[in-house]
């Protein structure tokens, strides 16, 4: 362990110096998950043209492959080829979801580690001593009286994010709680962090790339036109994220 010698009037005592900090971070990952194991020229036509359509939201975002619905596909070179025709893309593909064995296996080889995120992650269990510890923590609601900017994430750990202001496109609220935007919601909201299902998301005005829910969530591309520019709520309902407006 790196020591270090104190300079006061004791002079010489060693003192213990950490080289490091381990420190929990938020993550906002991506899904692809491909729908047949023909990884083809129309496979990349279709992912370049969403490219086009919502570019704020995949390009340089933390990246998984979900192979559920293709567990033939085992093909190491077919599956090299995918990582690096994404990462061609400035996706930044970094682990899989929903593997078999064997695809971990070749996957590993890749340099993909294996992840468990969202629906499934073990909420139930992994709850049952966050709640322990969070009935002994205060809540820890965060108010912000400004515009959040593009690139900037704002995380309200252990209870409700509220935001007197605008949120631009490329940022990044999460709570673990609910989130509340009085302007114009654009970037992504994701409440419920934790796992909280009743955790709902507000907003005077929705413009977002994406919206969460306790791992579920919805992008632009899904929400609708009817939806946007609009005032409403965002919560889960029936396994699933439902918007409605208000007023």
């Amino acid at each position: 362990m790196p020591t270090d010698t104190a300079d006061g009037r004791g002079g010489g005592a060693p003192v213990t110096v950490q080289p490091f900090r381990i420190r929990g971070r938020f993550i906002t990952a991506i899904a692809l998950q491909p729908e047949s194991d023909r990884l083809d020229a129309a496979f990349y036509d279709a992912l370049d043209e969403q490219l086009q359509r919502a570019p704020q939201l995949l390009v340089d975002a933390p990246l998984i492959l979900d192979l559920g619905l293709v567990p033939r596909l085992v093909d190491a070179e077919a599956l090299g080829a995918l990582v690096d025709e994404l990462r061609a893309r400035n996706l930044q593909v970094f682990g899989v979801q929903n593997v078999s064995g064997l695809q971990r296996s070749v996957c590993a080889g890749l340099g993909l580690i294996p992840v468990t995120i969202g629906r499934d992650t073990s909420v139930e269990n992994a709850g049952k001593s966050r709640r322990k510890v969070d009935r002994l923590l205060p809540p820890d609601n965060r108010l912000i009286t400004e515009t959040v900017r593009s690139g900037q994430v704002i995380v309200a750990e252990r209870g409700d994010l509220t935001v007197v202001g605008s949120v631009s496109s490329g940022a990044e609220l999460v709570a673990s709680g609910s989130i509340h935007v009085y302007g114009t919601l654009r970037g992504r909201a994701i409440a419920g962090v934790h796992g909280d299902e009743t955790a709902r998301i507000f907003c005077q005005r929705q413009e977002a790339e994406l919206l969460a829910i306790a791992g579920i969530y919805r992008t632009s591309e899904s929400i609708g036109d009817d939806l946007r520019r609009q005032s409403l709520q965002v919560f889960l309902k029936d396994d699933g994220l439902h918007l409605e407006a208000l007023g």
